[in-house]
C-alpha cells in the first residue's frame, strides 16, 4: 500500500508543480518585462504589477501543494525515487504544458530529452 501512496503523491507533485510553473510563465508574459517596467515606473510599481496578477498567487498555490506534498512522499519512500521521479516526471509534464498551453515551440531536442527522462523514470521505478 506504502508504494501506491509513493506513487500517487509523485503523481499530484508532477501535476501540481507543473501546474503552478505554467500559470506563472503565463502571469509573466502577460505582465511583460520587468527590467523594462522597473525602469520606467519604478520598483514598486513592478512588485505592484506582480502581486496583482491573481494567476500568481494561483501559481504559487500550486507549487506550496507540490511542496508539501513532497514531504508527504518523502515520508513514505526514500528521496533516491522520490525526488528524481517527481523531478523527471515535471520535465516532462513541463514540455506538454510549454506546447499545448502556453502555445511555446518546443523543439525535437527537447522532445527527445523528454522520452529519454522518461525512459529513465522507467528504469527507476523497477
Amino acid at each position: 500500500m506504502r508504494n501506491v501512496y509513493t506513487w500517487a503523491a509523485i503523481v499530484i507533485i508532477t501535476l501540481t508543480s507543473t501546474a503552478g510553473e505554467s500559470l506563472l510563465a503565463h502571469s509573466m508574459q502577460r505582465i511583460g518585462d520587468l527590467g523594462e517596467m522597473r525602469r520606467r515606473e519604478g520598483v514598486l510599481a513592478s512588485v505592484r504589477r506582480v502581486f496583482t496578477t491573481p494567476t500568481v498567487f494561483l501559481a504559487i498555490s500550486f507549487m506550496a501543494i507540490a511542496f508539501f506534498t513532497l514531504l508527504f512522499g518523502l515520508s513514505w519512500a526514500d528521496l533516491s525515487l522520490v525526488g528524481p521521479a517527481a523531478a523527471a516526471l515535471t520535465f516532462v509534464a513541463n514540455a506538454l504544458a510549454a506546447k499545448f498551453f502556453l502555445k511555446e515551440n518546443v523543439d525535437r531536442r527537447r522532445w527527445i530529452a523528454a522520452v529519454f527522462v522518461g525512459a529513465g523514470v522507467a528504469l527507476l521505478a523497477r
